[in-house]
């Protein structure tokens, strides 16, 4: 009998502990730390520390991260989210290269069993009696969880619940989830670099958040070895050193009966130079979507994968060499391509910060070593590439969405989105505050597409045919040749993104006109709160005696630049066109070239170059080129 009540009491003990703790509920996001910190003698230092890399202390009004993750503390609770892909959306050919068409692919299968880091809220709940609901939706609860967690992760290392923060590195490096001790090690060294300068920063609901610099912080980094977590090996990888990598090989094999996959052997740059970086979101769980990199009949691959939970990278194609990847060859030829864990489709509308960081240390990595610009010019979202052919341009992805924060990714780049120029200037850069600038949006919830996205930070601009709210929105001819252009969270034929530059149309009292797919096209942009800054730079107009120019979706060759046996990849405008008296920023020159890849064998491809010069602009939402001889270039201050 005695033994009974003991048991009954530890059963009910989490649920009397979460009666207490909702009895005296914090009154700001500061105090839920202080209190969870102090119930569960975790350091405030190292709570505050975790919570910052996984959400930069955001609450997000108890919605999922890209990786299911909920609340300041990013407990996972990936049991209802269900893989899509998007490879396997629309009618894009990865490939881009319509003198050998792919199929398009499958989607990919969900994991048969969940791992751990994608179900932290099953313990979290366990460990706290905290319901899943109010870990997910109420952060008080949510931060008590992941101090349950860092405790009982400290209690099973064997390691004391000390006031020294660095007696918690190994606890800090298990929350991150890594089976990798790179992986860990990244997610802990974030964590403490975090903790050692210190932060401060409002949050998403307006909470002010400190964490108190801590200069003489000394890690415990024997506890990670006790983790007992793998090393796998590197074999190569091109990521800087300060990062987690692996090597995870894409396929490469022959197929019945003349075909191969899933990638094109290269010499870049010695071959072409790589030009572009462009950012994708898988749709998918990672591991996953991993496996599809090595299934050699799938008809889609990419150069780098990031895990959400901690920054994780494997690297699956050699920089060298060319993945199927953004749906337009003449790209995927100058391109590498990074895939990001995400649910965007299912739901999920924000980014880690470890995901963020590790990742814009890649692309300033590659960046700096095959001379890519960090500009938006260069560091491409999928929805920035443009279709090859008037064909192809209404099937083209539309990832990684409004949702991912430009501004703060050039910003762990190094290389801050700035203004130039005064207040009349000939340009403007698209830059909204991410954190207050909600745009209306429908389609984030697939079983009720036609239902109203909940406001949500987003780097994207609404762009209309007059300076007015209630105007409609400008109309995108390659996308919807008969309608109108959609607030689908899916529609980017109306929107300008952070970092964009566009040339000024006209300025009419808090409106701003841009030049934009051959129209003006006006979006608010107020002084009190701007959601654009000066730009200064080149532009493109029609040369005199032009009236209209048209745009291409690649770069290629003139005809007389084929060798024999290479047959000619015709030069086919877009469906677009812009007028004399209008103006587009120019990014700089494209290079006509055509990569000829067709066989298994690297010795039988070729790059063919023609003398036709191209150049590079901001066209609309997506880049596009024009032909250098059609356009007149000039400064605008």
């Amino acid at each position: 009998m005695r033994r009974l009540l003991a048991i009954s009491l530890v059963a009910v003990l989490p649920l009397t502990n979460a009666t207490a703790a909702r009895a005296q509920e914090p009154e700001t996001r500061q105090q839920s730390f202080a209190a969870a910190a102090a119930e569960f003698q975790v350091p405030e230092s190292v709570l505050l520390g975790v919570s910052y890399l996984a959400s930069r202390w955001d609450a997000h009004a108890g919605r999922p991260s890209s990786d299911a993750g909920f609340g300041p503390m990013h407990l996972t609770d990936a049991a209802a989210f269900s893989a899509a892909n998007h490879h396997s959306e629309g009618a894009e050919d990865a490939r881009g290269d319509e003198s050998r068409p792919l199929p398009a692919p499958a989607a990919p299968p969900a994991p048969a069993n969940l791992p751990g880091s994608l179900r932290t809220m099953e313990r979290a709940a366990a460990l706290t009696g905290e319901s899943h609901e109010r870990l997910r939706t109420d952060a008080a609860a949510n931060i008590r969880g992941g101090a349950a967690l860092l405790a009982d992760y400290q209690k099973a290392l064997g390691a004391p619940l000390s006031d020294d923060p660095g007696q918690w590195y190994g606890a800090v490096a298990r929350y991150s989830g890594a089976e990798e001790a790179g992986a860990a090690r990244f997610f802990a060294d974030e964590v403490f670099a975090t903790i050692k300068d210190g932060a401060e920063r409002t949050t998403d609901d307006g909470q002010r958040v400190r964490l108190a610099a801590v200069p003489g912080l000394a890690k415990a980094e024997k506890w990670l070895d006790r983790l007992g977590l793998r090393h796998p090996r590197p074999d190569g990888v091109e990521c800087p050193a300060s990062i987690s990598c692996e090597w995870i090989p894409a396929a490469y094999q022959e197929l019945p009966p003349n075909g191969y996959g899933h990638y094109d052997l290269a010499d870049r740059p010695a071959s072409q130079q790589i030009e572009y970086i462009i950012i994708h979101d898988m749709e998918g769980y990672f591991l996953p979507s991993i496996g599809l990199n090595q299934d050699p009949t799938y008809g889609a691959s990419w150069q780098y994968s990031v895990r959400a939970a901690d920054g994780h990278i494997a690297q699956h194609i050699k920089a060298k060499d060319i993945g199927w990847q953004a749906g337009n060859w003449y790209i995927n030829a100058k391109s590498i391509g990074i895939e990001h864990e995400g649910f965007l489709a299912e739901g999920g509308t924000w980014y880690t910060e470890a995901m963020y960081r590790s990742s814009a240390r890649l692309v300033r990595y590659l960046a700096l070593r095959y001379g890519v610009p960090l500009n938006r010019a260069h560091i491409l979202g999928h929805d920035n590439v443009p279709g090859t052919l008037p064909t192809t341009v209404r099937g083209m992805h539309e990832d990684p969405g409004p949702f991912w924060d430009w501004a703060h990714y050039f910003e762990l780049m190094g290389a801050p989105l700035r203004r130039f120029g005064g207040p009349k200037s000939g340009s403007i850069m698209i830059k909204p505050d991410f954190a207050t600038n909600k745009p209306y949006f429908y389609g984030c919830d697939r079983a009720n597409p036609e239902a109203a996205c909940p406001p949500l930070p987003a780097h994207t601009v609404w762009l209309r045919t007059e300076p007015r709210a209630d105007a409609p929105l400008v109309k995108d001819i390659g996308k919807h040749p008969t309608g109108e252009s959609l607030y689908s969270v899916y529609d980017h034929s109306a929107r300008a993104s952070t970092g964009q530059r566009f040339a000024v149309a006209e300025r009419r009292g808090d409106w701003t006109a841009i030049w934009y797919l051959g129209q003006k096209a006006w979006f608010h942009n107020p002084a009190a709160a701007p959601t654009a800054v000066p730009s200064m730079g080149l532009v493109v107009t029609p040369k005199p005696g032009m009236a209209t120019v048209p745009v291409y979706g690649r770069a290629y060759p003139e005809q007389e630049a084929y060798p024999a046996g290479v047959p000619y990849q015709a030069v086919t405008p877009l469906q677009y066109t812009f007028s004399a008296g209008e103006q587009y920023t120019l990014a700089g020159p494209a290079a006509a070239e055509y990569y000829r890849a067709v066989t298994f064998d690297l010795a039988d491809h070729q790059v063919v170059r023609g003398r036709t010069k191209y150049l590079q602009i901001q066209f609309g939402h997506r880049v596009m080129y024009v032909k250098a001889d059609d356009v007149r270039v000039t400064f605008s201050g």
